[in-house]
């Protein structure tokens, strides 16, 4: 004798309750998303148009096509800015993180007041960078600055520092390095506060010493944060605008003109906004190019592991 065994439908009450909660998460998040996703996109189209064409942000202009883009790679000026730009990059981005992983491996330890010091090393990070460059100001004027007198104090020499074509842009890294680098301290912190520490432990019994461990067990795993701060630092480092623009307002020289300062001044005291939106686009691809370039590098790396 045979039984069969029927399977029971699943009433419409249970399909509900588990996409009441889906809804629900949708009716909160839609609206910002829209907000979001709307000024993001619609800016982005605008800018794209406007690079198509000669005129300024009140009047339409002639349509140009290409005209803009071509123009950008028998620009002077702004190869200059990008060769600044780059500069910048390459002696921000590696000594933020240089810097921040001996602070987070000191900031690790189980010392006193050790809230209160990851709280300092933070601070700079979410302070303005308005407000540091109006700080650097009066710490490295030239005649005034806190700087130059500790330098007199010495019997050295003074120093030019922001007003020098030679120091201004090493300044501005500096002072970029005093307000950033709380960011990779952060990050490396929580990265190693999430390795497992059945590892180092393993490593120690096997004979590893504190070298050997840092290495070969603690490298490893914060490969997957500096990866995220080499990118997240390198668009910074790309978008540099403010800083400019608080302390030399590209100069002396022009030695301190970065791209996004030299797109200002294109689209916005000289209304050339065409030109100024197609260099942003050149600025957008360039930015992509060196992210895309620092995860191809990250995948190969994992790979060959």
């Amino acid at each position: 004798m045979s039984v069969s065994v029927g399977v029971r439908p699943v009433p419409a009450r249970v399909g509900t309750r588990r996409l009441l909660p889906d809804l629900t998460g949708w009716g909160f998040i839609g609206p910002a998303t829209l907000v979001i996703v709307g000024l993001s996109l619609f800016p982005a189209a605008w800018a794209l148009l406007l690079s198509l064409r000669d005129g300024d942000l009140i009047s339409g202009g002639d349509y140009v096509g290409l005209d803009n883009y071509r123009a950008m790679l028998e620009d002077p000026d702004l190869l200059a800015a990008t060769g600044h730009t780059l500069m910048y990059t390459a002696l921000f981005v590696p000594g933020s993180l240089i810097a921040g992983l001996p602070l987070a491996l000191a900031l690790n330890r189980p010392i006193r007041l050790i809230g209160f010091y990851r709280t300092c090393i933070f601070v700079p990070y979410v302070v303005s960078a308005a407000a540091t460059g109006i700080l650097a100001n009066f710490v490295f004027d030239p005649q005034f600055g806190i700087a130059d007198t500790l330098l007199a104090a010495m019997g050295l020499p003074r120093q030019g520092f922001l007003q020098d074509p030679n120091q201004a842009m090493l300044v501005l890294v500096v002072v970029s390095l005093w307000g950033g680098v709380g960011l990779p301290a952060v990050v490396y912190l929580a990265a190693l506060q999430d390795i497992p520490r059945e590892l180092t432990e393993a490593a120690r019994v096997d004979g590893a010493g504190g070298p050997q461990v840092f290495r070969h067990v603690i490298v490893p795993q914060l490969r997957p944060a500096t990866v995220f701060l080499l990118i997240w630092q390198t668009i910074g480092a790309l978008q540099l605008f403010d800083l400019v623009y608080t302390t030399t307002k590209g100069q002396p020289l022009d030695s301190t003109t970065v791209i996004v300062f030299y797109l200002y001044q294109q689209a916005f005291q000289l209304f050339h906004s065409g030109y100024g939106a197609a260099v942003a686009y050149g600025l957008f691809v360039l930015t992509l190019a060196v992210s895309g370039l620092a995860l191809r590098y990250s995948r190969q790396g994992e790979a060959g592991r």
